[in-house]
């Protein structure tokens, strides 16, 4: 009877259930090897508070790298050197003496620029009072771009040729600026120079494979609310927020063995624009989140009661789960936390076929206007389905109670 060699953690809500968290306890209690980013990019914010008082958000280095662990991010991310470089310095103040000798990054993941942040910031404020509640980071657009543009996207191993990178910078600026008109963004050859140096800084490998060969942690961003088919559309992020991207790297490695741990609050939380049918100003007042404030890009932070409805699509969407890591504990002793297990006479949202936006927009509308039913906080677990593993009542690892693993 042994665990599963690895664990991918997957917010089962609107992202900021406490990822960060539970990744930062499990590298302090069992042997990591690396953690793998498979999704998303800088706007990731992964709240992790040291026994000793430290606190770091981490974007893109792993929410391990505190305890030493290695951090790989895989093609699936999108990385932002600048704002890597940020955090790597805030990291460097916290006492990891060489954070970029933790890090390794595949040639083929997307890179985020200056254009593509200005970029994501025009258009979100074009959108006036209809905002999609973005973080105003460029991840979006990063991979927007890509799409329409795949043989002039930036990657990270275009960094090992100056000419390539500044004919693709320049591509980038020259295309986003046709269509917005001028971009906040500095000259091509000073984002040239930025990139080459994360390039030597950071280790460039060709797959995720090294990275496996050790027990891993697989870091997911956001939450699958938000994710870009199976979300409310538009209220979403351009990532996928399942397994299913930690999963094709294990399958291309040979490898199944991982616990699909989904994280969810006691309550129910949205940062942002989009439907959150158990809203509760109330509660928004009474639990203030003190990481999570009003975002100039993002908006408001929302809370809301535990909306078992939304979560019970979100494990149905994933294709199940092992087991739960069920955070904030601590609130519902101190609130009176309630449970909302239907909207009206609405019991289930039933999924569409994957992709299908057109379905997506038409769950928004529903949700939009869906009015919620509530009993008393219940059994999680129960409701969901899934046994827990873990319980967190505070910020720290040492805040963490496990109940079970799944054994073979």
């Amino acid at each position: 009877m042994t665990e599963p060699r690895h664990v991918i953690v997957v917010d089962l809500g609107y992202g900021d259930a406490g990822k960060g968290t539970i990744v930062d306890w499990l590298c302090a209690t069992r042997p990591v090897s690396t953690v793998i980013r498979f999704n998303g990019g800088a706007q990731a914010a992964h709240n992790v508070v040291t026994p000793d008082g430290r606190h770091h958000t981490f974007a893109q280095f792993g929410s391990g790298t505190l305890h030493g662990v290695r951090t790989h991010l895989s093609r699936f991310m999108m990385v932002d050197p600048l704002a890597l470089a940020a955090e790597a310095g805030h990291l460097v103040q916290l006492g990891v003496a060489a954070p970029f000798e933790l890090l390794t990054v595949d040639r083929r993941a997307l890179l985020t620029t200056p254009w593509h942040r200005a970029a994501n910031r025009r258009r979100e404020t074009a959108r006036g009072g209809d905002r999609h509640g973005s973080c105003g980071m460029g991840v979006g657009e990063t991979a927007a771009f890509a799409l329409a543009h795949p043989d002039l996207a930036v990657r990270a191993g275009d960094t090992d040729s100056p000419v390539a990178l500044v004919r693709k910078l320049a591509a980038v600026r020259d295309a986003l600026t046709a269509e917005l008109g001028p971009l906040d963004a500095p000259p091509v050859a000073a984002v040239a120079e930025t990139f080459q140096a994360f390039g030597t800084a950071v280790r460039l490998v060709s797959s995720s494979r090294q990275a496996l060969s050790g027990p891993c942690v697989f870091e997911g961003a956001q939450g699958v609310l938000l994710d870009e088919w199976r979300g409310w559309h538009p209220y979403t992020t351009w990532s996928t927020t399942t397994f299913d991207n930690a999963e094709t790297l294990l399958a291309e490695d040979g490898d199944s063995d991982a616990l699909r741990l989904g994280v969810v609050r006691t309550y129910t939380t949205r940062h942002g624009a989009g439907p959150l049918v158990t809203e509760d100003p109330q509660l928004t007042a009474a639990l203030p989140e003190r990481h999570n404030g009003h975002g100039p890009w993002q908006g408001a932070w929302r809370a809301g009661h535990f909306d078992a409805v939304a979560h019970r699509y979100a494990v149905e969407v994933c294709g199940g789960v092992d087991a739960l890591a069920v955070t904030h504990t601590d609130a519902a002793e101190h609130h009176a936390l309630k449970m909302c297990l239907s909207y009206g006479r609405l019991d289930r949202i039933a999924p569409g076929e994957r992709g299908d936006l057109a379905y997506q927009e038409k769950l928004t509308q529903t949700l939009s206007t869906a009015t919620p039913v509530y009993t008393g906080l219940g059994d999680v677990a129960e409701v969901l389905g899934v046994p827990v593993a873990v319980t967190s009542s505070g910020p720290t690892c040492a805040d963490k109670k496990q109940w079970a693993t799944r054994s073979r």
